[in-house]
């Protein structure tokens, strides 16, 4: 990517909030202009940097997840069906009631 000293223009601008439906007043073009030539700047900054030779992260921690402490996926409770629905205010063959909400 070359570093056009200012590639976004007014017109540009308008074309750009017109596809995303955004209203921009005339007075409002110049500034954003300004704003988005700078994203654009640090993009040619990012597009400089030599990263030939290194390998994409997974995540910022950079952590071999292969070595991660796993469990096995067991259950280890369960059947105790009627312990919780004791604690229910209402319930009927097995499942928790609940008032109708829609008539």
């Amino acid at each position: 990517m070359q570093n056009n000293s200012n590639p976004i223009t007014k017109e540009t601008v308008a074309n750009i909030a017109n596809l995303a439906r955004i209203k921009v007043t005339d007075e409002e073009k110049p500034a954003m202009a300004d704003e988005l030539n700078v994203i654009l700047n640090w993009v040619v900054q990012l597009d400089e940097v030599n990263t030939v030779g290194i390998e994409p992260l997974v995540n910022v921690n950079d952590e071999d997840y292969g070595s991660l402490r796993s469990r096995p996926d067991i259950v280890n409770d369960g059947n105790i069906q009627t312990q919780i629905l004791a604690n229910a205010p209402s319930a009927a063959m097995g499942f928790f009631t609940v008032p109708k909400v829609i008539e």
